[in-house]
């Protein structure tokens, strides 16, 4: 039997989703076993985790998540970028973003490194979905983040989940309270950044191809 293990933060976790089964990892599972892949899955995330927090708790716990995983998903780096976001918004300037960048590329490529060192699972790097495409420092960091994942994936010879394409211009309909797109959208303090049950499904019918491939 297949094992996906899917490594992330509040997406990955599932928020957004209607019930545990509606998110992403679920629904791969489910849609593989119907597929005649039979697959265990587990996930490793949890809400609010930046990059550096998934790579501390992968060293706390020894790379027991992904030891005998056949597959693993990496898909990380939106906390950072949240958290960048509402100091932003309370005027803090765009300053902390390239410490950010340089900061979750260190993180990832640890994990990849890690990973490969300690299992001999098949790695699929994710990229960012925008949910604030009519914010300028939005799309510029999200970018930015995205090109970092892009050349670790390149470098280290990883798939690659090009989530930021599937999601592309069809966010109202993906994600969970989706307004107006912009960073203002947060200022009560909520930003709608999870995936709905529909962008759960997405997000599973796009990664599919990749785990099945294994």
């Amino acid at each position: 039997m297949k094992t996906y293990t899917a490594l992330g933060d509040s997406i990955t976790a599932g928020i957004g989703a209607s019930s545990p089964t509606s998110a992403y990892p679920c629904v791969v599972a489910k849609w593989l076993r119907e597929k005649s892949c039979p697959t265990a899955v587990g996930t490793f995330a949890y809400p609010s985790w930046t990059s550096t927090d998934l790579r501390l708790a992968l060293s706390e716990h020894d790379y027991s998540p992904v030891r005998k995983s056949s597959v693993t998903s990496i898909w990380i780096g939106g906390d950072n970028l949240i958290a960048a976001g509402l100091l932003i918004l309370k005027g803090a300037g765009t300053q902390a973003i390239p410490k950010l960048l340089s900061q979750y590329e260190h993180d990832v490529i640890a994990i990849v490194k890690d990973t490969r060192r300690l299992s001999k699972t098949s790695i699929i790097l994710c990229t960012q979905y925008n949910p604030f495409p009519n914010a300028p420092i939005a799309v510029q960091s999200i970018q930015a983040l995205n090109g970092i994942t892009q050349r670790i994936a390149f470098r280290y010879r990883t798939k690659l989940a090009s989530v930021h394409q599937w999601f592309a211009n069809n966010q109202a309909e993906l994600i969970a309270g989706y307004r107006n797109g912009r960073l203002e959208d947060g200022a009560a303090g909520s930003l709608p950044v999870h995936p709905n049950d529909k962008g759960h499904m997405r997000i599973a019918r796009g990664l599919i191809p990749l785990i099945a491939g294994n």
